[in-house]
């Protein structure tokens, strides 16, 4: 699961351990929306730094 946050990160959880996995660090404003490609290997994210970045989510 992945999770956005208002102090410019994003964290990817291991919901059954209950902990954060990876936080990814590079937006420079809040973070208000994740979105996972539909086989869990691309994520986007959007954030009030006006940027959309897309992530290789390696687990």
């Amino acid at each position: 699961m992945g999770s956005a946050s208002f102090d410019s990160t994003v964290r990817l959880w291991d919901v059954e351990m209950g902990c954060c996995r990876k936080s990814l660090l590079k937006h420079t404003e809040p973070v208000y929306s994740v979105a996972f490609s539909p086989d869990g290997r691309l994520l986007a994210t959007g954030s009030f730094d006006m940027c959309v970045h897309i992530w290789e989510v390696d687990l």
